[in-house]
């Protein structure tokens, strides 16, 4: 964002013969710009957050009343305690899967103590036994002492999840019946033992499930915790903004009261000349300069059916901002009608821009007839 141009505090009629002062206060524009710049950032920041959370609250939305209402009522907890709950629940949840684990091998040691059981006990002997197709058909070999190795496992690199071993051990039967034909003794020996095996499992299952089930509730807590410390983190920037935005704003009030203080009085001439250029604003335009009006003159209704310009009554601050904004603004709807090669009439906006003109020039021109009689 560029400051305010030399010629612009020239025109205003700021004396470029005190350099120290004109640059002092492009100076503390250029601060403020920069401040502006920053704090845009941070709402970007901030709105990107709260557009994220309502898109995953509407995903989520699945939840009774009565879950919502005491989420609403949960205390926002420090990233400390939640990091020390997190290391809480997920040594409590560890704790609770190697007892699922150990109920899980007491079925494994029914089964591989089973007469029948001793041709899944050791990997394929695939080249002794002259398989070789063996690999063709069999994607991921498994047998029962790599499952006793993975279950003892001590390095890290053993079995997380009682699901996983209940899918090895299926594994090493459904390999058997898929190499060997439906009337071999081992298909016979595996579809048995893992029936038996099914059974087994059925008893166990529930508190599977239910383990499940409580570590998807506490992973559900964990991630409202931490959206709500991620909300307090936020509501604190929204916070600090809004304090900064005030500080802008009162830098920007007193820039603007030393502004008037050093600016000329603008002549006739210009007071006419200005109230020409702001006919030839767009419509858009023309609602922005009457909101500059409006800004300095409360009691002036900028979307009134009928409004009354009196381009003498306005303030020096207001004249001069007027100028530069129309200034700026006709530059740009010179540059846009070029690059469009035309304009797109809408006939609400010229009625309304007309009848706003007209005003200003039934303004001036009773001015006119007072200063002459």
């Amino acid at each position: 964002m560029a400051s305010i141009p030399d010629f612009e505090i020239a025109e205003a009629g700021i004396s470029k013969d005190n350099s120290a002062e004109a640059e002092q206060f492009k100076f503390r524009v250029d601060e403020i710009f920069q401040k502006v710049d920053e704090l845009e950032q941070k709402v970007n920041e901030v709105e990107q957050f709260y557009l994220s959370s309502s898109k995953k609250q509407q995903s989520s939305s699945k939840g009774s009343s009565m879950g919502k209402e005491r989420d609403k009522e949960r205390q926002v907890p420090s990233i400390k305690k939640q990091q020390q709950d997190a290391s809480r629940r997920e040594a409590a949840a560890a704790k609770r899967m190697q007892e699922l684990m150990r109920q899980f091998g007491t079925i494994v040691r029914q089964i591989t103590q089973h007469k029948w059981a001793w041709p899944f006990m050791q990997p394929v002997d695939v080249k002794g036994l002259g398989l070789h197709d063996y690999y063709e058909i069999i994607e991921k070999p498994m047998d029962f002492s790599t499952i006793k190795n993975q279950m003892e496992a001590k390095d890290g690199t053993g079995y997380k999840n009682v699901r996983d071993i209940c899918a090895d051990v299926r594994l090493v039967f459904n390999n058997a019946m898929k190499y060997n034909d439906e009337g071999s003794d081992v298909h016979l020996m595996a579809k048995t033992l893992l029936e038996k095996f099914e059974e087994k499992w059925q008893l166990l299952l529930p508190k599977v499930t239910e383990e499940e089930k409580r570590r998807d509730e506490e992973e559900a807590e964990a991630q409202l915790d931490m959206q709500l410390v991620r909300e307090a983190a936020h509501a604190k920037v929204v916070r600090d903004l809004c304090n900064e935005l005030y500080e802008v704003d009162t830098h920007l009030e007193h820039l603007r009261e030393t502004v008037v203080q050093k600016c000329r009085k603008m002549s006739t001439e210009e007071k006419r000349n200005l109230g020409t250029a702001i006919a030839r604003l767009s419509m858009e335009d023309l609602n922005k300069a009457l909101e500059i009006i409006a800004q300095s003159n409360p009691a002036f209704q900028a979307m009134a059916e009928e409004v009354e310009i009196d381009i003498d009554a306005q303030s020096e601050s207001t004249l001069w901002r007027l100028k530069f904004f129309v200034k700026d603004a006709l530059e740009l709807q010179s540059k846009s009608a070029m690059s469009t090669g035309g304009n797109n009439n809408n006939n609400y906006n010229n009625k309304r821009k007309k009848e706003i003109c007209d005003a200003i020039a039934k303004t001036a021109k009773k001015k006119s007839k007072k200063t002459s009689s």
